[in-house]
């Protein structure tokens, strides 16, 4: 196997649009928060290397089960690549993470490895349990906090950037495994959405996406301008289009990025709002 195939099948394996998805939301909260360049930096390399350990780890774990069920995308499930290369892979990921946490200091970089390993305690065993949605709310809704506690002086974010952010997360979690239902259920896999089914999977993210929104929209101080507004009515109409596609095909990944888009538009609308976290 060439050095180029090894890359392509690691790049494949670490979850590459949940992994940039996040850095790059994470670069937005900084950005927000008003941290300087280099410290925001700082915070999306250390979120970055965490989210590709997280994907790595996750392929490792579940390589067995992906090679049960023929997962086409999974380099390991097809021998893309080897389980010995993706855990290595993952172990210099979290490795660079920890350094990456240290040098963001105190007590920022210990938030962005909680995000992390809370992340990890998914893929090792939450994910099979009733309480597979725990770890998603705890490393999301977090998010805020490794930027603000990252700032000079350190502080909390407001309760409802930590509210809107763990809703998020139970909602990313419900639309990630949804495609995957019938899979993992073979495999001997039951989260949440498995004991709730596909249905109830399905509009419990869409209505945990509009509590989250509604949250957004009238959590931080000051009055609800236009542009607050209009990100909350493009996250209803992405929420509702999302919700009718995933019930309608359920091995569709559409809810799941509809996610990342309600996430940017959040982003976006707080920026010409003029709000900082």
């Amino acid at each position: 196997m060439s050095s180029s195939q090894v890359i392509r099948a690691l790049a494949l394996s670490c979850h590459p649009v949940p992994s940039v998805a996040v850095t790059a939301v994470s670069g937005g909260l900084a950005a927000l928060a008003q941290l300087p360049l280099g410290q925001g930096a700082l915070v999306m390399a250390a979120v970055f290397t965490g989210q590709l350990s997280v994907g790595w780890s996750n392929d490792y774990v579940d390589a067995e089960r992906d090679r049960a069920t023929r997962r086409a995308d999974k380099p390991l499930a097809t021998g893309a690549t080897t389980p010995r290369a993706v855990g290595m892979a993952a172990a210099a990921a979290l490795l660079s993470t920890i350094v990456l946490s240290a040098l963001l200091g105190w007590p920022g970089g210990a938030v962005a490895l909680l995000t992390v390993l809370s992340a990890w305690a998914y893929n090792i065993g939450f994910k099979a349990t009733a309480l597979s949605w725990l770890p998603y709310g705890v490393s999301f809704g977090l998010a805020p906090a490794i930027v603000t506690m990252s700032a000079v002086p350190p502080r909390w974010p407001a309760a409802w950037a930590l509210t809107a952010g763990a809703l998020l997360g139970v909602a990313a979690h419900l639309a990630n495994v949804l495609p995957d239902l019938e899979d993992d259920r073979a495999t001997g896999v039951r989260g949440v959405a498995h004991r709730i089914g596909a249905r109830g999977t399905a509009l419990t993210a869409a209505a945990l996406l509009l509590t989250a929104s509604a949250v957004i929209l009238f959590g931080p101080v000051g009055p609800v301008g236009p542009w607050r507004v209009a990100g909350f009515v493009a996250a209803v109409l992405v929420s509702v289009l999302a919700v009718r596609l995933a019930l309608g095909d359920r091995s569709s990944r559409r809810f799941f990025f509809a996610i990342i888009a309600i996430a940017a538009l959040d982003l976006v609308s707080f920026a010409l709002a003029g709000i900082r976290l």
